[in-house]
């Protein structure tokens, strides 16, 4: 499921991430997500909604025994840049270059060293009612100056994707990885996944 699109010049669609993985794609220490679906979820099942959307950083469900012991400095920052009780902030913007589910147990060796979460966090997730993840290879952007944007009731919940109440314009974001970066990834990607 390649991403072939030019990025749209505004979007009103977003995921709702853990912070600490969110801090791991503002770095470029990270670049995939590996989903589950939630209770709010259609059917139970994780879909991606669109290819291109939003983060939203989120604590529910986060705790730092679910991560690799190297993603403690990302929980802190995490923590520090949350924004005001109320208020969300769109910093970051994510593209879906590649996506695929994953159904037997022995591809979850290939996702070492590609996330913050912590093998037994994957497994987890990974054997949670039906076994499986759906892991997504994402290009990140980020926006020096963040969309401050008032948090609202429909956006809280099991859920994972939020519409938001109106779209905020993409102008302005840059990738976290060059081009050259994002290409020796993508590669890699190939190779493993």
């Amino acid at each position: 499921m390649p991403a072939t699109s030019p990025l749209p010049l505004t979007d009103n669609i977003a995921l709702k991430e853990w912070a600490v993985v969110c801090a791991a794609l503002a770095s470029g220490r990270q670049s995939i997500l590996i989903r589950k679906g939630g209770i709010a979820e259609i059917d139970g099942e994780f879909r991606f909604r669109s290819l291109h959307f939003w983060l939203t950083p989120t604590r529910f469900h986060q705790s730092a025994d679910q991560l690799v012991p190297e993603a403690n400095d990302l929980s802190g920052h995490a923590e520090m840049s949350a924004p005001p009780a109320g208020e969300l902030r769109l910093s970051l913007y994510a593209t879906v270059v590649d996506a695929r589910r994953l159904t037997r147990p022995d591809q979850l060796r290939s996702l070492a060293g590609w996330s913050v979460l912590a093998d037994q966090t994957i497994r987890q997730r990974f054997e949670y009612r039906e076994p499986h993840l759906d892991v997504a290879l994402v290009r990140v952007y980020r926006l020096i100056e963040p969309h401050r944007i008032a948090d609202r009731p429909d956006y809280a919940g099991c859920h994972s994707w939020v519409t938001l109440a109106e779209p905020h314009a993409t102008t302005g974001l840059e990738p976290v990885l060059s081009d050259t970066e994002f290409d020796r990834l993508r590669n890699d990607w190939e190779r493993v996944v």
